[in-house]
């Protein structure tokens, strides 16, 4: 039996997502979703973007988690204006989520948010925040099969960052394989490697953030 839906069942989500991007853009807020399986390395990511960007940019962040605030401390342990979502089982933010919480921020002068959102590759792909760029973060432990079997979420992505390289030489994982998965299901995303935690790499990825916040001022 096939169900014929009359209404978008996420017309709710959409049109806080447009709230949000009219908002952002009005207060040119650069906010980047940022993505990824359980442990890939988002908050050590954002540690170490947070502490080369800070003294030039206000950053804040909304911190996903489905229980406690320990990602959210470690940032705020950096000065970062850290607001916490625990969505107690949900496996994604979504829009409203995030509108909720912007009253927390004077976005007129938050330059950079980032939101991070539930550790997963499939839920969080299909929903807009308001977002300007939609983020990845893959890491090498997790094998070269995570591109090919989750491409929704790949697909979706403005780019991919590939974390932890700094363990390539103890795990099976190739660079090259990684990249041509991802222009085969997305050819327009980028592909960074990074190690947030001993900096390789680092300096492309700060300075994307900081291209894609001029072209926000500039919008």
């Amino acid at each position: 039996m096939k169900i014929k839906l009359k209404e978008d069942v996420l017309k709710n989500q959409n049109k806080a997502a447009a709230f949000n991007r009219e908002l952002f853009q009005k207060t040119q807020t650069f906010v980047i979703n940022l993505m990824s399986s359980p442990g890939a390395g988002k908050t050590t990511l954002l540690e170490s973007t947070v502490k080369a960007l800070r003294d030039e940019f206000k950053i804040a962040v909304i911190e996903g988690d489905l229980a406690t605030e320990r990602d959210a401390d470690r940032l705020r342990e950096l000065g970062v204006d850290t607001v916490q979502i625990n969505t107690v089982g949900g496996c994604h933010l979504d829009a409203r989520m995030i509108a909720k919480k912007l009253p927390e921020f004077d976005l007129e002068k938050v330059d950079i948010l980032f939101l991070e959102n539930i550790g997963n590759l499939v839920c969080p792909s299909g929903y807009d925040l308001g977002q300007d760029y939609k983020v990845v973060v893959l890491s090498v432990p997790e094998g070269n099969d995570k591109i090919p079997k989750y491409p929704i979420m790949f697909r979706r992505t403005d780019m991919t960052v590939i974390n932890k390289i700094d363990l390539l030489p103890y795990v099976s994982f190739n660079l090259k394989e990684a990249e041509d998965d991802l222009k085969t299901i997305n050819p327009d995303a980028l592909f960074k490697t990074v190690s947030a935690l001993t900096g390789e790499g680092m300096e492309e990825w700060i300075r994307w953030i900081r291209e894609g916040y001029q072209t926000c001022v500039a919008r």
